[in-house]
């Protein structure tokens, strides 16, 4: 979905005795109706049937509407129309469906963009498979140890579409989908989860090549050391870095573990790269400490 464009979600009509009509703008299929308010702010209403037969400037019967996109100004609104225009309806239900579970469980809104980015990143994981393509993503097991719940509420978000519509998502789409639910905290100051996630990510990489293993996700050590990146890189973000004035164990630490601190130092060039801050010995040093502990895992090569 395009960025430049946004919905807010409203619940289902009710019918009231002083609830004004709605009346049709443009009907767009026999299950997605336009209209327009009286400040000219467009609304998506959507609902079972509700366009069949239904001409512009016809009322709209509230207990029709089961849900309600509202478009705001922007070029990305025209993709928005098109997309739920031409997206199968039990699609959008089921994704529909699924997000609201997803912000009950999490216990708050997961922003105006998500539910259509849904919508349409199933609706192309269905085109693929209709056509025998799956593209695997990596099992970012990273995901597990710093986003517990938004993974877990991904993994309902899944399987919930996947029973709705009696087919089978591939496993890796609890991935995709935590990353989107990361992504609508986009607006975050000092950057988002996601950004945060992928920086993460790149530390693990750099010393998963540094050790020449793959580290052990499940590993208690590599949960450690998951957290431990995370709180230093938000502690750099609050320019609040640890810092202490006896050097001794840092120096002890560089001498006695060079492959550590080795790997550490290439840790520290790509926060600093992707940061424009470096980071302080004692920073430093606990970053060792952890690489160490891993490497001490390392038995012949084997992946940790």
């Amino acid at each position: 979905m395009a960025t430049d464009s946004s919905v807010a979600r409203t619940p289902a009509a009710r019918t009231t005795a002083r609830t004004p009509a709605v009346v049709a703008h443009k009907v767009l299929n026999n299950n997605v109706v336009i209209s327009v308010d009286a400040s000219g702010q467009e609304r998506v209403l959507m609902g079972r049937g509700l366009g069949f037969q239904l001409q512009p400037t016809d009322s709209i019967d509230p207990a029709k509407v089961e849900k309600t996109f509202i478009l705001e100004q922007g070029s990305g609104a025209d993709h928005a129309r098109q997309l739920l225009a031409s997206v199968p309806y039990p699609v959008i239900e089921a994704v529909t469906s699924a997000v609201d579970e997803a912000e009950r469980t999490l216990g708050r809104s997961l922003g105006r963009r998500l539910p259509l980015a849904i919508i349409d990143h199933v609706q192309y994981v269905l085109e693929r498979m209709q056509k025998g393509i799956r593209i695997p993503s990596a099992a970012m097991p990273e995901l597990r140890v710093l986003h517990p719940q938004e993974f877990d509420a991904a993994t309902a978000m899944a399987r919930s579409v996947s029973a709705s519509l009696e087919t089978e998502l591939p496993e890796e789409e609890a991935v995709f989908l935590t990353m989107h639910i990361l992504n609508a905290t986009r607006d975050e100051p000092n950057g988002t989860a996601a950004l945060l996630f992928r920086r993460v990510q790149h530390v693990v990489t750099t010393v998963e090549r540094g050790l020449g293993v793959q580290l052990d996700a499940a590993s208690p050590d590599y949960a450690r050391f998951i957290l431990h990146i995370q709180f230093l890189l938000q502690r750099l973000v609050a320019q609040s870095m640890l810092r202490g004035s006896d050097t001794s164990f840092f120096e002890f630490a560089k001498h006695s573990y060079p492959r550590s601190y080795a790997i550490a130092g290439d840790v520290k060039l790509y926060v600093s790269e992707a940061t424009g801050s470096d980071l302080t010995d004692e920073e430093l040093l606990y970053v060792i400490v952890h690489v160490e502990r891993l490497a001490n895992q390392v038995v012949d090569g084997e992946t940790l």
